[in-house]
């Protein structure tokens, strides 16, 4: 099979031969039809997220199509059976048996692991995965819309949920600051239940505000300006630590700043009284199983629509360039299978 390979942090992907993987006892072996490139990708390929396995075939946004089942997987569920497709998102294997897992906290399970960093990833023609962290793929996607769902799509909605958790009600105006391949879901949901979004873009980002309002922004200006009233949540998709103590001086009292990435740069100082009053800041780590089925019950509500542009496997780098630099609006999907 074809895959693009990370074999030095730092270094661009290469095109490369490989053998078609081995799906293990209670994997399924998949036919890769589309990956959605994510901002985590970039985090390990530049190496900002440590020690992932290397080599590696990155990716953690796969759909694709069951060619074979493990010995423990067949029959087990039937969703999971050859020819039936399936999306694959970051959390890829947890043990099942720690406290975390023991406790519906799977996604803080010490000895998980991830696809697309510990485990290899849909960045290939052929893929493995553990097939109880498979989710189906609603009938109404195609193959390069719902790739961005399986992790944009799903970070977005726990990084809602865990907002929605710190309020006394649902969070009603809701900034959201980078407005990209995850807030632009996470808008639509918060449309859709009556919320108003405030989006915050790179200051001087015209294109990025315009994207904003066609997915139903109230509002959209730079992240250095103030918005038109005070928030009740603030969700952080940008990778910028200095939007913390930002976004902290728009909540009102007892309202949430909610960090959505895995990887963050530093976050400066600030005084306390601008914390105080009862607001709070917490961050999302990967997703749980139960996220993945209420997002998708979501999704075909609202419904989700998800804005791609899509690459041929062969040009994964310029993808992850064109994440890199900015220029893109919503998400970036490899196109792999016919």
């Amino acid at each position: 099979m074809r895959a693009m390979v990370l074999r030095e942090v730092g270094r661009p992907l290469s095109l490369e031969e490989l053998p078609v993987p081995e799906p293990g006892a209670s994997d399924v072996l998949l036919r890769v039809k589309a990956c959605a490139v994510c901002r985590t990708d970039l985090h390990i390929v530049d190496g900002e997220l440590a020690e992932p396995k290397l080599p590696l075939v990155p990716g953690h946004e796969v759909v694709g199509v069951v060619e074979a089942v493990g010995r423990e997987a067949a029959g087990v569920d039937p969703g999971i059976r050859p020819g039936a497709r399936v999306g694959v998102p970051w959390l890829g294997w947890t043990c099942m048996e720690c406290e975390y897992c023991r406790s519906g906290r799977e996604n803080l399970c010490d000895r998980a692991l991830f696809t697309g960093y510990t485990r290899d990833g849909g960045y290939a023609e052929y893929a493995v995965a553990d097939h109880r962290f498979c989710f189906p793929v609603p009938d109404a996607y195609s193959d390069v819309a719902a790739a961005p769902l399986l992790c944009a799509g799903l970070i977005g909605y726990r990084t809602l949920r865990l907002a929605d958790a710190s309020l006394p009600a649902e969070a009603r105006t809701v900034g959201l600051y980078g407005f990209g391949a995850a807030a632009h879901l996470v808008a639509q949901i918060l449309v859709h239940r009556g919320s108003r979004v405030f989006a915050f873009t790179r200051p001087g980002d015209e294109a990025g505000k315009a994207f904003a309002y066609a997915h139903g922004a109230s509002w959209a200006g730079g992240s250095d300006e103030t918005p038109p009233e005070p928030l009740d949540a603030a969700l952080l998709f940008a990778p910028v630590g200095a939007l913390v103590p930002a976004a902290l001086k728009h909540v009102k009292k007892g309202g949430a700043v909610v960090c959505g990435g895995i990887h963050m740069s530093d976050v400066p100082s600030f005084p306390y009284r601008d914390l105080w009053e009862e607001r709070l800041i917490r961050s999302v780590a990967n997703l749980t199983r139960e996220d993945g089925r209420r997002f998708f019950e979501i999704a075909r509500e609202v419904p989700v629509r998800t804005r791609t542009t899509t690459y041929p496997l062969e040009e994964a780098n310029r993808a992850l360039d064109d994440l890199r630099a900015g220029r893109l609006e919503g998400a970036a999907v490899l196109e792999i299978g016919t």
